[in-house]
């Protein structure tokens, strides 16, 4: 029953989520490139149904959460997405302007009402791959018990009698598709292509809370994510058209991380193929990423140098207070005002450090699992990677696992494509999706460690 008082203070937000309904465009400014996002208001019988889209990203549908208006000013949470907005609303309701905070940074976005309109056509994007294909692909989907989630993907099964040697492929950070879809590029999909045509059955599978995969909730960390890489190894296991004995995990980026972890904790991997896969602490990730974006985007060194110290702060406090996320939020904020920051902006900019996944990333080191690999092991790396850089990853990487084998790419970004400067502004004006030496490199190894037909 409400009592009189909760309906009195509910019925002007009632009236403001009405004028809430709509399709609401803008676009994120990422590292000099447009990034268009879509919010999806709907007003349905129990009240409002919001998603939200990246449409480059082929990211559709992402749960948009405690949506409001209060006070001229509109906030909401995407969980999967580990990210937020909050802006003011203009005095006719038609334009929200504010910022994005995602991972601990605030992105300038504006929002605006627009009528429903097609999709454009995206860019030309040659690798894609493209049926009919000389090979099986099956849309699957497979539990993991122990989160009671299902997750959806697509197995590709090379011609021939099997059983075959597979692998899996775990995506980066954020929430991805079972392509990591990113600017129209589908490297997953290339991937995948490339090494089943070599004999490697290949899954491949949408995150937690993305397309057909359940989960997708605020409190989900990496070691979630590594739960649902030993799930699909073992429901691979069970495939009469697998060799049991002959799976591997692989990923790129964060997923590069992941399946170390996912072995450590026991999943029984034949290999382990590391993409632009991290060794340090993903504070000691972020800090560096930071100062070389910042340095191959034109700022002076004293610019890099002042930028890597105040992130190795932020950092440090993240780490400080890795299980209180306010705290965390609090003292990172505290670093980013005593540095000249706004206070209005650090607090922006903090929005998505108080989140369990970025603590849990931050704080992170994945030295003891690697250290603690005792199957083959391939690492590659793009030499003009600023994101996860080479230097500072293979050089760790050899000190803790000096079996592993490690291929740096000279000329490759962080998605393996040939680059100009590596900054991810040119990440959607690259063509290549996947540079055929990295394709190459990794296909030739898995087929040498399994002894793929």
């Amino acid at each position: 029953m409400i009592t009189p008082e909760i309906a009195i203070a509910t019925a002007p937000a009632q009236v403001a989520e009405a004028d809430l309904v709509g399709r609401w465009e803008g676009a994120l400014n990422v590292g000099g490139t447009s990034l268009p996002i879509v919010i999806r208001v709907e007003q349905g019988p129990d009240g409002l149904t919001t998603v939200m889209d990246s449409p480059a990203q082929n990211v559709r549908g992402l749960a948009v959460t405690e949506l409001s208006e209060a006070n001229g000013v509109v906030r909401f949470s995407v969980p999967a997405a580990r990210g937020g907005f909050e802006g003011a609303r203009s005095a006719d309701g038609g334009v929200w302007t504010g910022a994005w905070s995602q991972g601990g940074a605030a992105l300038p976005l504006i929002l605006t009402r627009a009528a429903p309109a097609e999709e454009p056509a995206g860019p030309t994007r040659p690798q894609t791959p493209v049926p009919p294909f000389p090979y099986a692909a099956e849309d699957v989907t497979f539990p993991n018990a122990d989160a009671g989630i299902a997750l959806a993907g697509t197995l590709t099964l090379p011609a021939g009698e099997g059983p075959f040697p597979a692998v899996v492929l775990l995506t980066g950070s954020g929430a991805q598709d079972r392509d990591e879809t990113i600017f129209d590029h589908k490297p997953f999909a290339v991937w995948a292509d490339a090494l089943t045509r070599r004999g490697i059955a290949v899954l491949r599978f949408d995150d937690r809370g993305v397309g057909g995969s359940g989960g997708g909730g605020p409190d989900e960390t990496s070691e979630d994510f590594a739960g649902d890489a030993a799930a699909a190894l073992a429901w691979l296991r069970t495939r009469s058209e697998i060799d049991p004995d002959r799976i591997g995990l692989m990923g790129h980026s964060e997923g590069g991380m992941t399946a170390p972890l996912a072995v450590s904790q026991g999943a029984p991997a034949a290999f382990v193929v590391m993409i632009a896969g991290q060794s340090v602490s993903g504070a000691d990730i972020i800090t560096e990423q930071a100062a070389r974006l910042v340095a191959a985007s034109g700022a002076s060194p004293e610019q890099a140098a002042q930028t890597r110290r105040v992130q190795a702060e932020v950092m440090a406090a993240i780490v400080a207070n890795k299980d209180d996320g306010p705290a965390a939020a609090r003292a990172a904020e505290a670093v980013l005002v005593a540095a000249g920051q706004p206070a209005a902006q650090a607090q922006a900019s903090v929005r998505g450090i108080s989140s369990p996944w970025y603590r849990w990333f931050a704080s992170h080191d994945p030295a003891p699992a690697l250290a603690a690999l005792d199957v083959p092991v391939l690492a590659v790396y793009g030499g003009k990677d600023l994101q996860v850089p080479a230097d500072q990853n293979a050089e760790a990487l050899a000190r803790v696992q000096p079996e592993a084998e490690i291929v740096i790419l000279p000329g490759l970004n962080h998605l393996m494509q040939t680059a100009t400067t590596g900054l991810p502004g040119e990440y959607a004006t690259i063509e290549e999706t996947v540079a055929p030496e990295a394709l190459t490199t990794v296909g030739d190894w898995i087929v040498r460690v399994t002894g793929a037909e």
